[in-house]
């Protein structure tokens, strides 16, 4: 039961940092906030190091939840899984990753 708590956090986390990374690209931030919102340069790095941080933190919750090398794989996994996920939003509803924007600041 704790091995799939940390993995469900795991997934989580690892989805929250792909829509930070994605959001700290101009093109999606102006999907998903309008253009009316300029991308700061420190809300960019802001995001990026979210992202990278949500990343690291993911795979030490895959780490937790099971050996080294099943660990590495399943982390893999949850990047790509993570990353289709944002990215089928980004083309159905990017407006619902705007609650996103305000866990970083904004």
């Amino acid at each position: 039961m704790r091995e799939a708590l940390l993995l469900m956090a795991a997934w989580a986390v690892c989805t929250l940092a792909m829509a930070w990374l994605a959001l700290a690209m101009d093109a999606h931030w102006h999907q998903a906030l309008g253009r009316a919102h300029p991308l700061p340069p420190a809300r960019r790095r802001a995001l990026r190091t979210a992202g990278a941080l949500g990343l690291a933190v993911s795979l030490g919750l895959c780490l937790l939840a099971d050996h080294a090398s099943m660990a590495a794989l399943v982390w893999v996994l949850l990047l790509s899984a993570s990353a289709a996920s944002v990215a089928f939003t980004l083309s159905w509803r990017p407006h619902w990753l705007r609650a996103l924007f305000g866990v970083v600041g904004y």
